[in-house]
């Protein structure tokens, strides 16, 4: 197993980190006090994998996992990129298998509430616009999943084997993580994990990071203490800082690099956004952005989109989206992908796919949106007076701009790619990514005051039948009265005109009778 760990320092002017206090050891380092952002990353080989994982592995080309949490968090350049809270999973099968081990080993490992029963019925597929990204993931699935609990369980449980404590501890620290991504294909033929913490406030109240990084036999260990610098291009990102190989250095190592970056950070002190359900909800809500701060756009051509992954219990129709005069009160230029469940008429229970993801291109620089979405009926239930709760995580919103010839995204050490809309741009392109207000709050020109950060994924009320209190028993014994008499009163209907129609029959009869 080979692991890279990277310290991305928060405000290296007020937090730079001294050398002398890296202890350097054969065996370990420690790390002293630091207020940074953390990436863990991990590359196992097949053979370390538990064989059940390997066998659905097989059947795939390709398998990516993306998961975000639901609360606010501060995205650190390079680790710039989002995707709406939740479980994602991109897959290509191997020519001629259906992959049918993928989904039980997802609801396995991740919990058998995520609606996963196999990749055809329940993926959807990708719409592909670059031919850049033509190699890019086939299929895409996702589901709401608050907590990783499920996933830390089974690590400890079949890699770390319940005998190995610190394998155990560093697992559940993956109960605190911002994000998770998990990648497998058959050229690499490992499986990479990179995990991102923004603080460490599941540990300190201050958030800093303070440990001691131990190296084990057959393993490789890179970790870095780096600082943001100032580019000399503007698609650039430039990190300074330490650099140690345990085991092989005595001492950190001084290091300076840059490169070009697809993804970058909007400061939350210039830009951040905010999304809620406009009210009164009924079964045509409509979800509304609202940008806080300067919208103006980072440099020329670029054009400001929002990308939403919405459950099957929420649909966009995409035939509203036609009139441009109503684009135009949306604040919205056009729909510019829409992709998975878009029948106008199905109830949830009967749509197989997870849901739909679009892919909205907003107009101009506004400083709020509108996205008008559709409720499916949804199947009954009990003991909820007859409301359940239907949820649906917020859209990332990013600038999305074009790139100087010449630059090589794949440079980027730090690169993320296959998040479900970055395949839908061309090779050039760079993403400038809005922030949610962070776990501090929003704090804007218009606002003078820190309001309280809400989580990433708002909640519908939505009324649906009751089983329970006799309510079902009513609605099916008056729904069967008004068959019945509806039917009596059709025959009674048929019965009259048929009779009607004899007797004006036998008066004609008779009438001829008498003519004669």
């Amino acid at each position: 197993m080979k692991q890279r760990i990277t310290y991305l320092v928060n405000d290296p002017h007020s937090n730079a980190v001294d050398p002398s206090t890296i202890q350097v050891s054969k065996n370990d380092i420690q790390i002293p006090r630091i207020n940074a952002a953390k990436e863990h990353r991990l590359t196992f080989s097949v053979s370390e994998l538990p064989q059940e994982l390997w066998n659905a592995l097989k059947q795939c080309h390709e398998f990516r996992i993306r998961w975000a949490k639901s609360t606010p968090y501060f995205s650190s350049s390079p680790l710039a990129s989002r995707v709406p809270a939740g479980f994602h999973a991109f897959f290509t099968p191997r020519k001629g298998s259906s992959a049918e081990l993928l989904c039980p080993m997802i609801k396995k490992v991740f919990g058998d509430e995520l609606k996963c029963e196999s990749p055809k019925d329940t993926f959807v597929s990708l719409p592909i616009l670059s031919e850049r990204f033509s190699m890019s993931p086939a299929m895409q699935y996702y589901q709401l999943l608050p907590s990783l609990q499920n996933f830390v369980t089974y690590i400890q449980q079949k890699l770390c084997g319940g005998s190995d404590p610190a394998c155990s501890s560093q697992a559940a620290a993956l109960l605190s993580v911002d994000y998770l991504d998990i990648d497998y294909d058959v050229i690499s033929h490992a499986v990479i994990v990179n995990a991102y913490w923004w603080n460490n406030r599941a540990a300190n109240s201050d958030g800093s990071w303070e440990e001691t990084i131990r190296l084990r036999d057959t393993e490789t260990i890179e970790v870095g203490i780096l600082n943001t610098e100032t580019p000399d291009e503007p698609e650039e990102l430039k990190l300074g800082g330490f650099l140690t190989v345990v085991g092989q250095d005595s001492k950190p190592k001084a290091t300076l690099f840059s490169f070009p970056s697809r993804h970058h950070a909007i400061p939350t002190n210039q830009l951040t956004y905010s999304a809620t359900f406009l009210q009164p909800t009924g079964l045509h809500p409509t979800l509304k952005l609202d940008l806080h701060g300067d919208a103006a756009p980072p440099t020329e051509g670029c054009a400001l989109h929002a990308y939403a992954t919405l459950p099957s219990h929420l649909f966009v129709d995409k035939y509203q989206f036609q009139d441009p005069l109503f684009l135009a009160s949306l604040n919205i230029s056009s729909l510019r992908t829409l992709a998975g469940a878009t029948d106008l008429e199905a109830p949830d229970w009967v749509v197989r796919q997870w849901g739909s993801a679009a892919l909205f291109e907003l107009a101009g620089s506004p400083s709020s949106v509108s996205i008008p979405l559709h409720l499916r009926y949804l199947p009954p239930s009990q003991n909820t007076s007859g409301i359940v709760n239907a949820s649906v995580p917020w859209p990332v919103v990013f600038w999305a701009c074009p790139a100087e010839e010449g630059s090589k995204m794949s440079n980027n050490p730090f690169d993320r790619v296959n998040l479900g809309y970055d395949g839908l741009f061309g090779p050039k392109t760079m993403f400038y990514h809005v922030d949610p207000p962070g776990g501090l709050g929003i704090k804007t020109e218009m606002r003078s005051v820190m309001e309280p950060a809400r989580g990433l994924v708002e909640t519908l009320s939505v009324p649906v039948l009751d089983l329970d209190k006799g309510r079902a028993w009513g609605v099916e014994v008056g729904t069967a009265v008004a068959v019945v008499l509806g039917m009596g009163w059709v025959l009674w209907g048929l019965v009259r005109g048929w009779g009607g129609g004899r007797g004006r029959e036998v008066e004609g009869v008779k009438e001829g009778k008498k003519d004669e």
